[in-house]
């Protein structure tokens, strides 16, 4: 059997996260997001791919959406409503209670303010969330007869899991968005060790290794107050939830400290409502968080207020949280607009920006006009300072989470082709698995586990239960460790159930005789002096026993010598089946015919290379 990967999005880039991953004949879509950098067909996933009749009901077995962010979640109205998919759609409660906000902000700006066609409505938002099941972490939820999924922590942002599905003996981890290092309002992702034969994780940060944060975070200081202190504003453009809750305890903690007095706002009443659901999901938290709570709520911030849109006009210093984040519309691009072409003024531009958005525009160099997406141009005098602070792992801890589950395959998914090729390069080198990095459109096949149920003989449990202690000495201590090993052999009869045996007991179970395979060789043997048959016997004797160092017990008679399952009789056969090469007219040579079982071929060419030697 095989696993069937399919990218519908996130394959080589960043964007439309979606992957439909065939398990056993059970089709999974993980995600089902949108392209945050485009406005033409390509914004959503190709779902004419799964199916030319538009019956999705029948080809998809569930939709599982791993967190809130617009990339994997934004096409899911669209998916459910216009394309008419009904069957069980899964994500944890806090992705179900914030996914809302999230894609009824982006409908408004998409269609309110930027006048882009409609493709899914408010109406449509509630229908999709109404179709939801929410995940609690690790609950094992049986989605039919055959396959079962769980959700792990995976920190990132407030709700964000990873999903083990499993199907028979196959099974896989999709890890959706992750970070394995802690945050001042998140932990770190966590994941129970697991049996797989696939693990499709994200590596949009492929070739970057983070050092400590606190340098970051002390330089985003510094640059945000010097900008104020100067007289100037400071915009930083945000998603509602996530980094905004981040650098907001961050600024908040260090206005407190250095008693500034300049305003901090929010632009958004949606980042009100976030905060709201924040306080009320303080157990998805980092441990930082829910230890403060007990006390104050981290999120009730004492030095950030709502903003008024009259406000971006009004002179003096301040600084704003504008959403949404990457430049890519709405209030915060508005705003933009507005104060790039000052000097005083600083973009402080948190995390990551899809190719396509202004964000990554002003990432990618240092422009001094900037093209907008309704073809106007905007001077750009204003700092530009990249926050080093997203919420995504970084290249090592996308390798500490596959060694420490060390799949049979890896396929990587959201990131930038030349990034994913070096790291694909790394974990085949480094950690011997084979890794796969497809496009949009491509699949990838793996093999699937399948186990065997089979019950154990009693010879065979009382042989696995025998201990086999191996002792070592260190420094300090004498190390004891039990390394037991037990040979079986599998018995699978036709119309029964397959059995485990110990390897004596095969022939009585299959009812046959015992077949013993050995071996012969007729060898020639040089006689010293006039040695009669005896004597002869005598030397070789002798001779094993000073040259083979596993030949312990050495038999002899008149004509023949044995040592373990090697028997050795002088040969008086003119022409013998096991002779080769030398003639039996030669008076000097005697032929000793020799046979042993396969199990001692070890010390049975060992005597016969000592009985060759002359003697």
């Amino acid at each position: 059997m095989a696993i069937d990967c399919l990218v519908l999005g996130a394959g080589q880039e960043i964007g439309k996260s979606c992957v439909v991953v065939t398990i056993n004949g059970k089709k999974i879509m993980f995600d089902c997001g949108m392209h945050m950098g485009c406005d033409d067909h390509n914004r959503y996933p190709d779902f004419s791919i799964l199916s030319n009749s538009g019956d999705f009901d029948s080809t998809i077995s569930c939709v599982i959406i791993t967190h809130f962010h617009m990339d994997h979640v934004g096409a899911l109205p669209y998916f459910t409503e216009v394309c008419g998919y009904n069957g069980p759609v899964y994500m944890s409660y806090p992705t179900k209670a914030l996914s809302p906000l999230m894609l009824e902000d982006y409908r408004r700006i998409m269609v309110d303010r930027r006048g882009e066609e409609e493709l899914f409505t408010s109406a449509h938002i509630a229908s999709c969330m109404n179709k939801v099941i929410p995940l609690d972490l690790k609950q094992t939820i049986q989605v039919d007869e055959d396959l079962q999924i769980r959700a792990y922590y995976a920190g990132h942002v407030l709700g964000a899991v990873m999903v083990y599905a499993k199907v028979g003996d196959a099974a896989i981890v999709y890890t959706g968005d992750y970070n394995m290092t802690t945050d001042r309002h998140l932990g770190a992702a966590k994941i129970d060790r697991l049996q797989l034969d696939l693990l499709i994780s994200e590596s949009t940060y492929a070739t970057t290794t983070r050092g400590s944060k606190y340098p970051r975070e002390r330089e985003f200081l510094q640059a945000v107050h010097k900008c104020v202190a100067g007289g100037g504003k400071a915009l930083i453009p945000s998603f509602a939830l996530g980094r905004a809750q981040e650098l907001c305890m961050l600024l908040d903690d260090y206005w407190e400290r250095m008693n500034i007095k300049v305003p901090i706002y929010f632009s958004s009443g949606l980042t009100i409502q976030a905060n709201m659901y924040y306080k009320m999901l303080i157990s998805w938290t980092s441990q930082n968080v829910k230890e403060k709570h007990v006390t104050h709520n981290p999120f009730d911030f004492k030095n950030v207020k709502d903003f008024d849109r009259s406000l971006i006009h009004a002179p003096g210093p301040c600084v704003l949280f504008a959403t949404p984040g990457m430049l890519c519309a709405g209030f915060s691009l508005e705003v933009f607009k507005h104060w790039a072409p000052s000097p005083l003024n600083l973009v402080a531009l948190p995390g990551y920006s899809v190719a396509g958005t202004v964000g990554h525009k002003l990432m990618s160099g240092k422009p001094t006009t900037v093209d907008l997406y309704n073809g106007t141009k905007v001077d750009v005098r204003c700092k530009i300072h990249q926050v080093a602070f997203s919420p995504h792992t970084d290249a090592k801890g996308i390798m500490d989470l596959t060694k420490f589950l060390s799949p049979k395959n890896i396929v990587l998914v959201h990131g930038e082709k030349p990034s994913m090729m070096s790291l694909k390069d790394k974990i085949t080198s480094e950690l011997d698995i084979p890794c796969f990095v497809p496009a949009n459109g491509e699949t990838v096949s793996v093999a699937s586990t399948t186990f065997v149920k089979a019950n154990a003989s009693d010879m065979f449990l009382k042989i696995c239960s025998n201990p086999n202690f191996r002792f070592s000495n260190s420094s300090t201590q004498l190390r004891v460790t039990d390394q037991r090993t037990a040979d079986g052999v599998l018995v699978i009869e036709k119309s029964k159930k397959a059995k485990m045996v110990h390897q004596d007991e095969v022939s009585e179970v299959l009812h046959e005789k015992d077949h013993v395979v050995s071996l012969a060789y007729c060898c020639p043997v040089k006689v010293k002096g006039e040695s009669d048959d005896v004597g002869l016997i005598k030397q070789l004797s002798e001779k094993i026993s000073e040259t083979v160092s596993c030949a312990d017990e050495i038999h002899e008679s008149e004509t023949c010598l044995q040592v373990g399952s090697f028997k050795g009789s002088l040969c008086l056969k003119e022409e013998c089946v096991h002779r080769r090469g030398i003639s039996s007219s030669c008076s000097e040579v005697k032929f000793l015919c020799c046979n042993w079982s396969v199990a001692d071929l070890e010390l049975g060419w060992g005597i016969i290379n000592a009985m060759k030697q002359n003697l």
